[in-house]
């Protein structure tokens, strides 16, 4: 059993938590079809999408997590809108030009991004958030900067992509303790002229 099934199994992590409050507000900016939640966890955000009419596919390498995530989207009525890959994020084989959303909420995906975003359509939009590196203690995130985004880093790898948002900066947590974080929208296109959603930003 992993640290994360351990995790999810005594419920020292939520087993129902609220998508991200980011992903809230911009998914009326996002085109509708198909979606990919990598590192999914319970499925915050998978069960979130599939209820705004998506078909998600979860991924995540912890089974107990997964099956938190199963049952969230059945007592949720999106069971048939939903699909949990029990893989590993940092060697799963991502299809190519497959989806129009992609959510990645704290895990360090850098090295897996140019795969990440080769799994979108053109058009896609890709929403990551995560913890960031600080020279400030924080009350929550991973113990080493070794999983944690260097000061820009998330905001360079996407630098190739039309970034729509972007944000970093401490945050205090709704479970408590505050946080170092950088969030990104950004959508599969390149070009000097462009169309633009309405601006996403704070509550």
């Amino acid at each position: 059993m992993t640290t994360w099934d351990e995790r999810f199994r005594t419920g020292a992590y939520p087993r129902d938590p609220d998508p991200s409050a980011l992903l809230e507000r911009a998914v009326e900016t996002f085109p509708d079809g198909r979606a990919l939640d990598v590192a999914t966890g319970t499925g915050r955000n998978a069960v979130f999408l599939a209820e705004r009419g998506y078909r998600v596919d979860g991924l995540d390498r912890s089974r107990e997590g997964l099956t938190i995530a199963r049952e969230n989207a059945r007592r949720r009525g999106v069971a048939d809108a939903t699909e949990w890959i029990q893989t590993d994020a940092s060697s799963h084989e991502f299809p190519g030009s497959v989806y129009d959303v992609v959510t990645i909420s704290f895990y360090r995906a850098v090295d897996r991004l140019p795969d990440v975003k080769r799994a979108l359509k053109p058009g896609g939009v890709l929403f990551v958030e995560h913890h960031l590196r600080t020279a400030d203690p924080t009350g929550s995130g991973p113990s080493t900067d070794r999983y944690r985004f260097a000061a820009n880093e998330l905001l360079n790898a996407c630098l190739d992509m039309t970034v729509l948002y972007y944000e970093a900066g401490r945050e205090e947590r709704s479970e408590g303790g505050d946080a170092a974080t950088a969030r990104v929208v950004a959508r599969n296109s390149t070009g000097l002229k462009q169309s633009y959603p309405p601006q996403i930003g704070p509550n």
